[in-house]
């Protein structure tokens, strides 16, 4: 099982980022996944999960109405599109399947 993250970068506060995770050695088609960040000093935080049909995604309190959780079949990606960033958006993310997470990706919101 494999997890490679890649989109991070920085962005000035209501930026937008677009995370992918490319998903290798698992059935990508029905795996449920999630999103998650660690902030500078903080831990882990959940973000967001979707089920393997792609449906009924779940996000927290803070980032919901902003950020978008999906899946590419074709592509055995999983994207977090990320809108109206916020300063205190800013953290690794790193996407997870079962107890394999990826390398993370750096996000700043900074102006």
């Amino acid at each position: 099982v494999q997890l490679v993250e890649s989109g991070g970068g920085l962005v000035q506060p209501g930026g937008s980022l677009k995370l992918s995770c490319v998903a290798s050695g698992f059935t990508f088609s029905t795996a449920p996944m999630s999103w998650f960040r660690q902030a500078p000093g903080k831990e882990y935080e959940f973000v967001a999960t979707i089920t393997g049909s792609g449906g009924l995604p779940h996000y927290t309190d803070s980032v919901k109405g902003r950020f978008v959780n999906s899946k590419d079949y074709a592509k055995n990606t999983l994207y977090l599109q990320m809108n109206n960033l916020l300063p205190e958006d800013t953290a690794v993310y790193y996407c997870k399947y079962e107890n394999t997470w990826g390398q993370g990706t750096q996000v700043t919101v900074s102006s």
